[in-house]
């Protein structure tokens, strides 16, 4: 093997580690964009549906807590299911956790170059959609290949100004409205439960990444510590704002339900409703950054998987390396960064909404299967370690029953073509990566292991907490 060298150790403070979390989240466009999606579901229970939400990626939060305070690890899910429930599942869970992150850069940057061209339009200014998409990951590379530390400084200022505008624009159009009670929301009218299941789907994709600060568990200062505190509270403070902003749109929004839950921009609309139209440009500039940020997240996020996953000789060695500089996973995000743009480009064809639609939708199957397997992933660990109590055992199976909730509702009853083929598309590939362990376990993974034992100390340093078991299990295999 090559020389490589491990990341940076002891790097990134808490609020540069919860960035990630927050950024991956793009609290911004939920209320830009997806609330009124959920409201053609969930309706006057729109606030409900995120409350819920809320509470069932807590409790998924609590469960992969129990691992980022005794594991600091740049493969978050990946290692932490390996310790708990094997190899096998370990190498399922990072591979549908790769998925996740790239179909969601791809989603958030497509999403991005739509808010770029209306924010342009309006000075008067055009270019290609494809322009904005090529721009956009340009420039995601060339941050993720740098430096972590700027990217999450990056990524932190520019969701905090967004979601400052946001909340800014929801507190004035309260105001205009003379602080009313709206009923309705508050009777929850008309709401019918399947309508919630089925609304819980795109709630739950809004909040989607949140557990990415676990993949920065190698360049975090005091990781046992922040690590869990990014997760929680990046999922908390979301919840808070996707709830106040249901309800600020649906009480505001002219025209009624009907009107807001088909609409694009319901920002704009309140926006010029209030007569503060202007305040839509920068709400427009505020989606552009936050889901430019999101992007540089989720590429961020995946490459650290693949950047770990390679290490344990699960893909070609040179993924596994950091650049002997910037300490980044150079390889890794080049690759994700690749992978996300040539996909983007083969949807090109299609409406950007579509493609987003698309894109968004099938990564959701990823993080449910990874929220779903590290809940009882947890209680495994707790029970090996002598550790299981009754509290963590009934969070752990409220939180599977949460996930469960909306997966059904995605299923049943079957959605229209193509939603339909979604689910087993994502499937083919969980398919194709059992057949990859299989081929690995069986061949490359035996001679790259004598490779990994002979090079230990210059690869990982001391900062690789988890090589010892990593070894073994990987002997154990070959």
């Amino acid at each position: 093997m090559k020389h490589t060298h491990h990341l940076r150790p002891n790097y990134l403070s808490f609020p540069e580690t919860i960035a990630q979390s927050f950024a991956n989240i793009a609290p911004t466009l939920t209320p830009a964009l997806a609330i009124p999606l959920v409201a053609a579901s969930a309706g006057t229970g729109t606030w409900l549906t995120f409350l819920f939400a809320t509470v069932g990626l807590l409790l998924v939060g609590l469960n992969i807590s129990v691992f980022a305070k005794r594991f600091a690890t740049s493969g978050s899910f990946y290692r932490y299911v390996r310790r708990s429930m094997g190899p096998a599942w370990g190498f399922a869970s990072g591979w549908s956790m790769i998925f996740a992150y790239l179909a969601t850069a791809m989603a958030v940057l497509v999403g991005c170059g739509i808010f770029a061209n209306l924010a342009a339009k309006t000075i008067g200014f055009h270019i290609p959609q494809y322009g904005w998409y090529v721009a956009g990951i340009a420039a995601v590379w060339a941050l993720g290949y740098k430096d972590i530390k700027l990217s999450s400084i990056l990524a932190l200022v520019l969701e905090f100004a967004s979601v400052s505008l946001i909340m800014i624009l929801g507190v004035y159009a309260l105001i205009h409205s003379g602080f009313k009670i709206d009923m309705s929301q508050i009777t929850m009218k008309g709401v019918h439960l399947k309508g919630i299941q089925i609304g819980m789907v795109l709630a739950v994709f809004s909040f989607v990444g949140f557990e990415s600060a676990a993949t920065l568990g190698k360049e975090s200062k005091q990781p046992f510590k922040n690590i869990p505190r990014a997760v929680l509270i990046s999922a908390g403070v979301a919840g808070a704002i996707f709830i106040f902003m249901s309800y600020v749109e649906i009480s505001t929004f002219p025209g009624g339900l009907n009107a807001f839950s088909s609409s694009t921009a319901p920002l704009n609309t309140i926006s010029s409703a209030i007569h503060v139209g202007w305040f839509g440009f920068l709400i427009n500039i505020g989606a552009m950054v936050s889901l430019f940020s999101c992007t540089l997240a989720s590429v961020n996020a995946a490459s650290r998987v693949m950047f770990t996953m390679s290490r344990d000789a699960h893909f070609h060695s040179s993924v596994g390396m950091a650049h002997a500089k910037n300490r980044t996973p150079h390889i890794a995000i080049t690759a994700s960064s690749l992978i996300t743009i040539i996909f983007i480009m083969a949807m090109y064809r299609s409406q950007p909404l579509t493609a987003y639609a698309y894109f968004g939708t099938i990564a959701t199957y990823g993080f449910f299967f990874i929220y779903i397997v590290i809940s009882i992933a947890a209680p495994k660990l707790l029970k090996a370690n002598n550790e299981l109590t009754p509290k963590a055992l009934i969070i752990a199976i409220v939180a599977v029953l949460f996930m469960l909730i909306p997966v059904e509702g995605s299923l049943y009853p079957v959605p229209a073509y193509p939603w339909n083929i979604l689910p087993y598309i994502f499937l083919a590939y969980m398919a194709i990566g059992f057949a990859w362990y299989q081929v690995r376990k069986r061949g490359a993974l035996s001679r790259d292991i004598e490779e990994l034992a002979h090079d230990v100390d210059s690869v990982y340093g001391e900062h690789d907490l988890d090589l010892d078991l990593d070894l073994a299990e990987a002997s154990e295999e070959s």
